[in-house]
């Protein structure tokens, strides 16, 4: 899978120029260039079938990947508001601060929560940085029917970026798949997403 955009969406203090955020950019990039389909092949390849393969799976292989690869913790749990935001698909401890990673695989109004939660959780100086992972306008025909996608959130980034932090940082990681082929199985939820690495 392909990484199509990267952007900083809210960038307050040096963490964008740190160490420690292009250690994390770089395993970030790696497990989503690690994630092919069909398995056992060397890139990804999608069923062109429209609103025919899931997001589950992808995300995933993704997750996985951080995980067995850097030591990423997934599904963790964070209480930073009156009510729990959820749990955060991934994240990778910093000193005493988590950096937090969201992959979509909902509605548009699933992408805002998320980066609602990221964002919280920077105001709220439990997350030192953050990214989320969205689908293109190119692959989203492909996928779920209403997937949140770059395209759609991105009329809304200066909202976020008008937030007022004293240090806090979050991309946004636009991917894609690198080829069509109608002869590829669809990608369903049940699929395994180790099967992807």
């Amino acid at each position: 899978m392909k990484i199509v955009q990267e952007v900083s969406l809210i960038s307050v203090g040096n963490f964008e120029e740190s160490s420690d955020w292009a250690i994390i950019r770089s395993e970030i990039r790696y497990a989503i260039s690690l994630i092919v389909h069909p398995p056992g092949t060397s890139s990804f390849t999608i069923n062109p079938k429209k609103h025919g393969n899931g997001v589950k799976p992808i995300k995933e292989a993704c997750t996985i990947a951080l995980s067995d690869r850097f030591g990423w913790r997934l599904e963790t749990p964070v209480n930073y508001a009156t009510k729990s935001p959820g749990k955060v698909d991934a994240t990778k401890a910093i000193d005493n601060h988590l950096f937090a990673l969201e992959w979509e695989t909902g509605n548009n109004s699933s992408s805002h929560r998320a980066v609602n939660k990221m964002v919280l959780g920077l105001i709220r100086g439990v997350f030192l940085g953050a990214a989320l992972v969205l689908p293109s306008r190119k692959i989203y025909p492909y996928l779920t029917d209403r997937i949140g996608n770059y395209e759609e959130l991105e009329p809304y980034f200066d909202v976020w970026r008008s937030v007022q932090l004293q240090e806090g940082f979050m991309a946004i990681f636009v991917i894609e798949h690198d080829q069509v082929d109608s002869n590829v199985p669809t990608l369903s939820k049940g699929t395994d997403g180790r099967a992807l690495v």
